[in-house]
């Protein structure tokens, strides 16, 4: 029998602990601890030391603007600061956060992140927040053409790309079949037309992951359905690509780094290579995240962990 799940707050703290936004950027962790007290000094310090490292940037942004107090503090910081792009960046991120939680209205996110990008033209980060807000609340066409705004700004954003992977997987033909392979096509376009260190190498796994986020949902979860989304050929000859890249990949500083690891270990794990598995697994750490351990609708905490000891061999 199952052991009962933990109480709702100790499962919540540890899922806090385990799924970390933040990741593996330190600085990051101790600056958000001080913002959550109203001590912004230093976020504005770590923000305005990122300067134009846009996918660094759009990282720590993203992170700080989810903290509870981010909008009270934001609003505190461009008070003090009219002028600051920082500040009005950080509270427009932080109003898409609230209307994507239910505690704001779209229109005002979406003119709060106008107001940002206006003050610093060449940060894709406003167009970052406007791209998650359309994702929710958008148009298909809104959210083409804010993507195209934060790729005329960063051709190699990190997230952006991930989320447009996420878009076009759940993309379905007039007939309401499985379209033709455009988020596919997409994501090997995007990593040919990167530079060979961009970490977009690995957006073809992602694609993979997304479909098979899509089409278990909708024809139901079995471990075979999975082995047998990824031993097809076209599956087999990405991972293979994407986990030679990394084994000579040498920018472990990269902020989200840690985000295409998971999506790489969970593929190897079901393409059945627990070997390969194992070495992502120990890049890894404590530095999980949600997905793609919770798809199609599972929980990722107990996914990821299960999926560890059977790649480490300690199940």
């Amino acid at each position: 029998m199952s052991p009962p799940p933990p109480p709702l707050g100790r499962a919540r703290k540890r899922d806090a602990q385990l799924f970390d936004p933040a990741l593996c950027d330190a600085e990051l962790v101790d600056v958000r601890t001080q913002f959550t007290q109203g001590r912004w000094s230093r976020a504005r310090s770590l923000l305005v030391g990122t300067g134009d490292d846009w996918d660094r940037r759009g990282h720590r942004v993203v992170v700080l603007a989810q903290t509870p107090a981010a909008t009270a503090w934001a609003r505190e910081w461009l008070l003090a600061e009219p002028e600051s792009a920082d500040a009005a960046t950080l509270l427009a991120c932080a109003a898409v956060f609230n209307a994507l939680r239910g505690k704001g209205t779209p229109a005002a996110a979406e003119q709060a992140c106008r107001r940002a990008a206006a003050l610093l033209p060449a940060d894709p980060t406003p167009w970052l927040g406007l791209l998650l807000l359309s994702r929710a609340f958008g148009t298909e066409e809104e959210f083409s053409r804010h993507f195209d705004q934060v790729r005329a700004r960063h051709r190699e954003h990190h997230h952006a790309h991930h989320l447009m992977v996420a878009k076009l997987a759940e993309r379905t033909s007039g007939s309401g079949q499985d379209p033709l392979h455009e988020v596919y096509d997409f994501a090997a376009w995007a990593a040919e037309e990167s530079p060979a260190d961009s970490p977009l190498a690995v957006l073809p796994v992602i694609a993979h992951a997304e479909r098979y986020r899509v089409l278990a949902a909708r024809h139901g979860h079995h471990p075979d359905g999975a082995a047998a989304h990824w031993s097809g050929r076209r599956a087999r000859q990405v991972l293979r690509s994407a986990f030679d890249w990394w084994l000579e990949w040498e920018r472990e500083d990269h902020p989200r780094n840690r985000v295409d690891l998971n999506f790489l270990a969970h593929a190897k794990l079901c393409e059945g290579r627990s070997a390969e598995a194992a070495a992502l697994f120990h890049r890894i750490g404590r530095h999980a995240t949600r997905a793609p351990w919770s798809y199609p609708d599972l929980d990722p905490h107990q996914a990821f962990l299960a999926a560890r000891s059977a790649a480490l061999g300690t199940a």
